[in-house]
């Protein structure tokens, strides 16, 4: 079944209280804090529609995003070219098995994206590949849903989202263990008076910070900072959500030229 491919088109709107704006200060906080120097250019991983990347590109960063829906992607591209932002590349990929044309010296990725990483072959390709392609240095921004979203939030759970013209039922079933969720999602969108009905399911993993860490440090890069939110508040037992950044140490050789 299709999974977040068929939100793409309303994808923005159903996410309408995500401040970008604020979570792009904090990404640069981060990069003035825990970076040798101001990155340049920037790959955003599993970027979606493109939110965090135009975000990012208003700021002066050249930037790569990279989605594995092509229809995402679609999206992007297409509200790229609507602001005139049409030095953004835009890369099909999955996060366990993609190639860049050369480094970067950061990488972010926002809402999630990490979680739809279940399994630990997973985690370690996607992070070998970062740190491929991450300069010496260079700084790896992620965010995780917590285990204790997934056991509090998440737990077979019914919520509905809705704006003018569209609503998504969205269904979360945890596991026995309670280490996965998957979501089953509804999506109903009025076109020319007819409401369309789509159906898909996604699947999310939660991580612990001991696994992250090891995973990280497996493909050779430090964890720097976790913190509960965007203003590097040390998050407690009951944060949701954990803002994460790691970094390529300085001494690791540089295999790939830069973009």
């Amino acid at each position: 079944m299709k999974g977040y491919s068929m939100l793409a088109p309303v994808y923005d709107r159903l996410n309408g209280t995500v401040d970008y704006c604020a979570w792009a200060d904090f990404l640069e906080a981060c990069f003035a804090k825990y970076g040798a120097a101001k990155p340049s250019a920037v790959l955003d991983l599993a970027c979606g529609t493109g939110a965090m990347t135009l975000e990012l590109a208003r700021r002066g960063y050249d930037m790569i995003g990279l989605d594995l829906s092509d229809e995402m992607l679609a999206e992007a591209d297409r509200k790229a070219r609507a602001e005139g932002l049409g030095g953004i590349l835009f890369l099909s990929g999955d996060m366990t098995a993609f190639e860049l044309y050369g480094t970067v010296q950061a990488v972010v990725c926002c809402l999630d994206g990490i979680n739809h990483l279940t399994v630990r072959e997973d985690l370690d390709a996607c992070f070998a590949l970062v740190k491929n392609y991450l300069e010496p240095g260079g700084l790896f921004c992620f965010d995780l849903n917590t285990p204790y979203k997934f056991r509090t939030v998440y737990a077979d759970r019914d919520y509905i989202l809705e704006d003018d013209g569209v609503m998504c039922c969205w269904r979360s079933r945890l596991s026995k263990k309670g280490d996965t969720a998957d979501f089953y999602l509804t999506v109903f969108e009025e076109k020319d008076g007819v409401w369309m009905r789509e159906d898909g399911v996604e699947r999310e993993r939660a991580w612990g910070l001991r696994a992250i860490e090891n995973a990280l440090s497996r493909a050779g890069m430090e964890l720097l900072n976790v913190s509960s939110d965007c203003a590097f508040t040390v998050p407690d037992a009951s944060a949701e959500r954990w803002y994460l950044t790691a970094r390529v140490p300085e001494s690791a050789s540089k295999n790939r030229r830069t973009i």
